[in-house]
């Protein structure tokens, strides 16, 4: 397979071109990628006007994915995120609706801002039991009466969440057809399920259109992402994408990004699934050494490996510690769960280290303390009032009966524990203070 985007730079970088033009390295060696760091010269295409090499690459990207039309984002998820919003509200604009979002409490907090730029309703489902900040089961059977009663304009979800969750996509397809209700996923962390046997990928089981970024669980530099669109919607939707991504783009796209996507249609199609499989029998093997030893893990995620630890004595945090005193460093712990991400490209030697360190730990006793239990406060105004009202940062506890401004919220995981105009109560803070957000802003009275 061709990769157009690489070729094209590699042969500029090689032409000894004067660069009377931007970046201001112009080519000269810093870092070691900056002769082949470009920007929009002649015949390296646009990546908000794509006709050229940019097409191509992407039209090959969409055949590899199974989809009617894949977009690179150089952005990450969250610039895909804010263009899916974007179409669902022309999409309600089309169908002459203004109808709501329904989406799951865990959304990251792209979600969020991109709703209120947008000026959208959004209503969450309510958190079922069991469900913590960053994990929101969704049962299909109970949302239908919510569907029945006000059926929303489109349904947003996280799967897999960030703790390896994945949700019933193929049951919420078909509950969303049913009512002519768009399905948006985030799929940020699951880009590679596509190349599971059988695939996992949300396009696959039903999804109109989902993000992934590359970056997360593929070979790509981060930044590297996907938005996704299904066959069989509407033209117009196809129609608009780029003009979506490019609202929220910068103009200055990165041409290495760009390439990184360019190659890993090459590498998805070739080496990828072999490699895959292989691992993920390496991660069944660890996962099970994990098991044997008394851990518990949750999650279906096939890569990502998320330790319960209280149960054996200790918290995250503690075990994220150890690791990386030892030389292993995670993903995300906090005092509930530890998270490591893997791929095809984690080394054996330091899965294998993981497992030593892991199983080398003594049972302690059993930790109690578990998180509060996340619910949805009282709304004062929309997102978008709250989110571009002015505000002021007072003390989590000080913010009872008032109207949360902006997000307070770091990343990772950047899963708001309350939104915007949202007015936080004792519950909320109860929440704040468990996860460490000690103050917040909230509009000025």
């Amino acid at each position: 397979m061709s990769t157009p985007i690489v070729d094209f730079v590699k042969k500029y970088a090689e032409s000894g071109t004067a660069r009377m033009h931007m970046p201001g390295h112009k080519g000269e060696a810093l870092l070691g990628a900056e002769a082949m760091d470009i920007t929009e010269v002649a015949g390296a295409d646009s990546l908000y006007e794509a006709e050229g090499i940019i097409l191509e690459s992407e039209r090959r990207t969409a055949a590899l994915f199974g989809t009617e039309m894949t977009l690179y984002s150089t952005e990450g998820s969250s610039q895909c995120i804010r263009a899916m919003l974007a179409l669902a509200r022309l999409h309600g604009k089309k169908m002459k609706t203004n109808g709501y979002i329904l989406a799951a409490r865990n959304a990251h907090k792209t979600f969020v801002t991109a709703a209120g730029l947008l000026d959208l309703e959004v209503r969450f489902i309510e958190p079922c039991e069991g469900a913590t900040l960053l994990s929101a089961p969704i049962e299909p059977d109970a949302l239908s009466a919510v569907f029945e009663k006000d059926a929303p304009l489109a349904l947003y979800i996280t799967s897999p969440d960030y703790l390896g969750n994945t949700a019933p996509i193929e049951r919420l397809s078909a509950l969303c057809r049913r009512y002519g209700t768009l399905l948006l996923v985030d799929n940020a962390h699951g880009a590679y399920q596509r190349f599971l046997s059988p695939s996992r990928h949300p396009i696959d089981l039903g999804a109109d259109m989902c993000c992934d970024s590359a970056h997360k669980t593929l070979p790509a530099l981060t930044g590297a992402a996907y938005l996704h669109l299904a066959k069989g919607l509407p033209s117009y939707l196809y129609t608009e994408a780029r003009d979506c991504m490019a609202l929220f783009g910068s103009t200055s796209p990165s041409y290495l990004i760009l390439q990184s996507l360019d190659l890993l249609t090459q590498i998805l199609s070739e080496e990828y699934p072999r490699r895959l499989a292989k691992t993920l029998k390496k991660v069944d093997a660890f996962k099970e050494a994990l098991v044997r030893h008394g851990f518990s893990l949750i999650g279906d995620e096939a890569l990502k490996v998320t330790l319960a630890p209280k149960g054996f004595g200790y918290e995250g945090t503690a075990l994220a510690t150890i690791l990386r005193e030892g030389g292993v460093e995670c993903e995300f712990a906090d005092a509930d769960i530890l998270v490591l991400m893997l791929s095809p490209y984690t080394r054996e030697e330091d899965l294998l280290l993981a497992e030593r360190l892991l199983t080398a730990l003594p049972r302690l006793a059993p930790i109690g303390k578990m998180p509060p239990r996340v619910h949805i406060p009282r709304r004062a105004c929309s997102i978008r009032e709250a989110m571009l009202a002015p505000s002021e940062s007072v003390l989590s506890r000080d913010a009872i009966g008032r109207t949360l401004g902006s997000l307070a919220v770091s990343c990772p995981p950047a899963v708001p524990p309350v939104i915007c105009g949202e007015v936080v109560d004792e519950a909320a803070v109860a929440v704040l203070d468990y996860y460490g957000i000690t103050k917040c802003r909230v509009l000025t009275e």
